[in-house]
């Protein structure tokens, strides 16, 4: 498969995958034990769920960067 192709499918998946992450970390930041917690450990959690959407998406980077046969 061409890398432009892989790039093309890559973006769409990523745009689908950021969509419904960052309405399920918004519904997570809006838990009640999150919203109760001390403000030093909502920071630590705002954090974490604004970089994880990166650790999953990882292996699909790779594969559209890989280079062409």
């Amino acid at each position: 498969m061409p890398r432009r192709i892989r790039k093309f499918i890559g973006a769409v998946v990523m745009v689908g995958f950021v969509l419904v992450y960052a309405l399920v970390a918004m519904a997570l930041a809006q838990a009640r034990p999150i919203q109760q917690a001390p403000g030093l450990i909502q920071g630590l959690c705002y954090a974490a769920l604004g970089l994880a959407w990166i650790l999953p998406l990882m292996p699909l980077i790779r594969w559209m960067e890989k280079p062409d046969a």
